[in-house]
């Protein structure tokens, strides 16, 4: 996992590149999905690994001195009391890769119109603002400083929702 996060965004771009769009003999939303997805599970593994480990072994032998198995202690007990920082974690991932343009120009290539098949090309706010902000065009400059305030926003109205959840002990359990 360590390894994998240090892999700058374009080489995963042209890794999925070459493993999927090449084969498929097109770009698509599923390959752009890949390389994000691939991006992400660096994150979410690191950050998941040190909150299950930040649980207090108290705990977890508590619940096997009354008698729990271990993979109920596991799924009621730590994961329950890990939950909030590893939706963190995911959050994290998710603001990481939602700015990322260089595997999407390999793999998603962008559209123009909307559209909904996953095995074609598919329009994706980082490739707009790219696009506008390399254009030769005042107007399409503004549009692509409007797409980062709009891809600002998004992040963080996610974020915020996601620590309103987790502190109102939606995602902590009713204890």
């Amino acid at each position: 996992a360590d390894v994998l996060n240090g892999v700058p965004s374009i080489v995963m771009g042209i890794s999925v590149y070459s493993l999927i769009v090449l084969p498929q003999k097109g770009y698509s939303a599923l390959a752009g999905g890949v390389a994000l997805g691939i991006m992400m599970v660096p994150t979410i593994t690191r950050t998941t690994e040190e909150m299950l480990l930040m649980v207090p072994n108290a705990i977890r032998e508590a619940a096997l001195g009354l008698g729990v198995p271990n993979w109920r202690s596991v799924l009621a007990i730590t994961l329950k009391t890990a939950s909030p920082g590893i939706i963190t974690g995911c959050m994290l991932a998710f603001a990481r890769v939602a700015g990322e343009t260089a595997p999407l120009l390999f793999t998603a290539f962008g559209n123009n119109f909307w559209s909904t098949n996953l095995t074609q090309p598919i329009a994706a706010l980082p490739l707009q603002i790219y696009v506008y902000a390399i254009s030769p065009y005042d107007e399409w400059h503004r549009l692509a400083w409007a797409g980062a305030l709009v891809l600002i926003v998004l992040i963080v109205v996610s974020v915020a929702l996601v620590r309103y959840v987790t502190t109102r002990g939606v995602l902590k359990g009713a204890s």
